[in-house]
């Protein structure tokens, strides 16, 4: 793994520590070597998962109200507003029925700055030296660095991508091995990542799945983290499945969510977690060491999309526009002839570059060369084709990393123009394939 490292800096006069050097913190990441200064000026950005389409109006006129008060612009409490405490009480209330009553906001749910810090509160709250961690790959990289730097140590259980002769697959081809799920549980295993739907893959868990790792959870006595930051979008009537509503597992189940990609503006960095208070309470004691409390005025504006989503049929009108936008991107791979995956939930399409070629002597930046064959395939299509993506390797330990370099990562989270100028561009690809 590339190091961002300049031989010929001087030492620290003071050394950093050395946490900074597991879960890959050092490394030269994808974000930085796809970043748009290192990119032709008009490449189209598929590769991150960001919007480039605003918040809803009520949304950011909420804010705006919020920033007009005197109180919103103070301190909150750690565990959040309670003006959102109670938005999310009442917007999941259909959605935790084994507890046959609603949440309780002052133990059961914990405002937090973003789900990346909600989750790294929870590592913090929980993980002990030596602690394993299961991660099933893909997975989302930030996991990563929040589990190293908490003393943890991942796990790694690959998703099974489809066969290459597969004609159509889906992300519901992308299948769990449930004998590598078991031997990877160790007397060390403290907790398993769920990703639902998932990043980068689209996959949607099915009951069955889920009940098989609650299974494993439960006989082996491990928490489960459920990530279900894309809660929000599933497609062609595919069902969400929360593991915390499974019989014995509300206890052991921490499930994530975030108003920054339910409502397009993942730069207010506002998330939350659902848990029982043995899960809830601990977090918060590390939450409000951590950060001690978040953005006050975008919580205010976060319940006010929470409190009118379900009347104003909000999420239903946003999954009709990703479905739109899902399918200018899959009628473009069909056109070149390449398989993809199809997902099932959120705003993210896998594309199978094994026939896209390049010229072995073609100028190839440092940065690239001895990375996976992802890693150049991505950064030859941002460079001749003008549309720049993220290599799917990034999301594998290296022991796996093969399985992801057949792919790379589009994010379709951008107007429905970007994304039909970006199909245009990327009939050139035809040149170049095999």
């Amino acid at each position: 793994m590339a190091q961002s490292v300049d031989p010929n800096a001087k030492p620290p006069v003071v050394p950093f520590s050395s946490r900074l050097k597991t879960g890959r913190a050092l490394a030269l990441d994808v974000w930085s070597i796809y970043n748009a200064a290192n990119l032709p000026t008009d490449c189209i950005n598929l590769g991150q998962g960001y919007m480039n389409f605003p918040p809803p109006e009520w949304v950011k006129e909420a804010a705006t109200a919020a920033l007009a008060t005197t109180v919103a612009n103070h301190y909150s409490h750690p565990k959040g507003r309670i003006r959102l405490r109670e938005a999310i009480r009442d917007y999941y209330a259909p959605y935790f029925p084994n507890l046959g009553r609603p949440l309780d906001v002052e133990n059961e749910i914990l405002v937090s700055s973003g789900a990346n810090e909600g989750q790294y509160a929870v590592w913090t709250a929980f993980l002990e030296e030596g602690d394993e961690v299961i991660l099933f790959e893909p997975y989302f990289d930030q996991y990563l660095p929040s589990i190293t730097f908490n003393n943890g140590v991942p796990v790694y259980v690959p998703l099974h991508p489809p066969s290459e002769s597969l004609a159509s697959p889906t992300s519901a081809d992308w299948t769990i091995d449930f004998d590598e799920l078991r031997n990877a549980i160790t007397p060390r295993t403290k907790m398993i990542v769920v990703n639902t739907p998932h990043n980068p893959v689209g996959k949607v868990f099915t009951r069955e799945e889920l009940e098989k790792i609650a299974a494993v959870a439960i006989e082996h006595n491990v928490l489960v983290m459920s990530d279900e930051v894309y809660e929000t979008l599933t497609f062609d009537n595919t069902e969400h499945i929360r593991i915390a509503t499974l019989p014995g597992m509300w206890e052991r189940t921490v499930t994530v969510g975030s108003a920054g990609k339910m409502f397009a503006c993942t730069g207010w960095r506002v998330g939350w977690l659902i848990g029982p208070p043995d899960i809830i309470r601990p977090t918060l004691a590390a939450t409000t060491r951590i950060v001690f409390c978040s953005n006050s005025p975008l919580q205010e504006a976060a319940a006010a999309g929470l409190e009118e989503a379900r009347e104003r049929q909000f999420f239903e009108t946003s999954v009709q526009e990703y479905a739109e936008r899902r399918d200018i991107l899959a009628n473009a791979f069909r056109d070149l002839g390449l398989q993809f995956t199809l997902p099932e939930g959120s705003y993210f399409m896998l594309l199978d570059i094994s026939r896209v070629q390049f010229p072995d002597d073609y100028p190839f930046p440092p940065t690239v060369q001895g990375r996976g064959r992802d890693f150049k395939a991505a950064w030859f299509i941002a460079q001749e084709v003008g549309v720049s993506t993220i290599p799917v390797s990034e999301f594998y330990c290296e022991e796996h990393q093969k399985i992801g370099e057949r792919f790379i990562r589009f994010a379709f989270c951008k107007d429905a123009d970007l994304l039909r100028q970006a199909a245009k561009r990327l009939a050139r690809l035809k040149e170049f394939i095999v």
